[in-house]
């Protein structure tokens, strides 16, 4: 990995200092700036242009990194970007070729640093009379700069916000916040007060002639930017007629056939033969082995709807049940927090997510530790284990 040079870690710290950053923070911006230093090196992108710090938060996505620290990256490189004044203060663009080549050779071109990136590069100052006439040339280059580039945290700060009140699914969270993303990316971070509804059609029009989109995929990105603007930007959002749309194909479904579906539940093992996908968000309290059904809440359309159980697999139902009961005895034992439960509904009956009741009827194979709690609960089986069970 590289080591940023003394000249540069020591402007960054000033520019720590003046945009108020804790003591107790700034290791990690030092460690966020060394990351970016490494990722431009590594993948050959150009520190002097924003849009790689685009790139590196896709990176970071993409491994994985929680919200969070995505967003305090994002934050460290753009103070590094808003105070060091990377982008405006180069003394021409040949200097800059020198610099990113000399980053993965380690040969020092003229007029610059241990790192080989110019020293006004980093503090904005150039003892070099032609600096001023190279700086004012570029002014345009400045307000665009500030156009571009934007801090787009509250959009997605919002999209939290909204889905939540809404009771939307983490999964439409996550699809709606990756759309906007990529929107970010194609208006190379353009101020979210001067988004309008062309730059998503343009986006739409990209997605459906460069990039070849599904239909489906086409949609969801509509509905998503159409949610961005009408509930966290508040605009209007028209003029979308003539964008190109790809059209559904009828398509003859895969149906199993009864001896098909027989053998794969036959070679599931426990509990995976008896979990469908809605049913891994059922509680203990959802069976009711008198009645012989089965309650499933918030279904299809947030709709609870009962379900007969069918008599052939009550045998094994009871059997995972007492499965269930013992770990969650060993669990009450161990003195774990309990399971985690929707909404309000701990505050409102305090000791439920320690009774049985409230317990997942597929629970995990694991506890989930929860730093703000400085406590562990159990959650409920994981989705991609069914999926990984079926495909076996």
């Amino acid at each position: 990995m590289i080591n940023i040079p003394n000249d540069i870690r020591d402007s960054f710290e000033k520019c720590l200092a003046q945009e108020s950053i804790s003591e107790g923070v700034r290791p990690f911006y030092r460690k966020w700036l060394r990351y970016y230093f490494d990722f431009c090196h590594k993948y050959q992108h150009d520190l002097s242009d924003r849009i790689s710090l685009n790139l590196f938060m896709e990176k970071l996505a993409e491994k994985h990194q929680p919200v969070k620290l995505i967003r305090q990256a994002s934050h460290a490189v753009s103070i590094f970007y808003k105070r060091c004044q990377v982008a405006q203060v180069t003394e021409n663009r040949s200097d800059l070729s020198a610099s990113s080549s000399s980053l993965q050779t380690g040969r020092s071109p003229r007029s610059t640093g241990s790192a080989g990136i110019p020293h006004s590069f980093l503090s904005g100052v150039s003892s070099d009379p032609s600096f001023h006439a190279v700086a004012s040339s570029e002014k345009d280059n400045v307000a665009e700069d500030q156009v571009t580039n934007a801090d787009w945290t509250s959009i997605f700060d919002g999209l939290k916000h909204e889905t939540a009140i809404r009771h939307y699914s983490p999964r439409t969270l996550r699809s709606y916040s990756s759309w906007a993303r990529q929107l970010q990316a194609f208006t190379k971070s353009k101020s979210p007060e001067l988004l309008s509804s062309a730059d998503v059609r343009d986006f739409l029009t990209y997605l459906a002639e460069e990039r070849q989109v599904s239909a489906s995929s086409q949609n969801q990105a509509f509905n998503a930017l159409l949610f961005v603007f009408r509930h966290i930007l508040t605009k209007s959002f028209d003029g979308f007629e003539d964008v190109p749309r790809a059209k559904r194909k009828p398509y003859i479904p895969v149906v199993l056939s009864r001896k098909e579906i027989d053998s794969i539940l036959n070679n599931l093992s426990a509990p995976y033969d008896l979990v469908v996908f809605e049913c891994l968000k059922l509680r203990v309290q959802d069976i009711n082995f008198d009645a012989m059904v089965l309650t499933v809440h918030d279904g299809k359309g947030k709709k609870d709807r009962t379900l007969p159980l069918p008599e052939t697999i009550l045998p094994d139902l009871k059997n995972h049940l007492q499965t269930v009961i013992q770990l969650h005895e060993q669990d009450l034992e161990n003195g774990y927090a309990g399971t985690f439960l929707i909404h309000a509904l701990e505050k409102k009956y305090q000791n439920a997510a320690r009774e049985l009741p409230w317990q997942w009827f597929f629970p995990a194979k694991t506890l989930t530790y929860v730093p703000e709690e400085d406590a562990s609960r159990r959650y409920h089986l994981h989705e991609t284990h069914e999926q990984k069970a079926i495909r076996s």
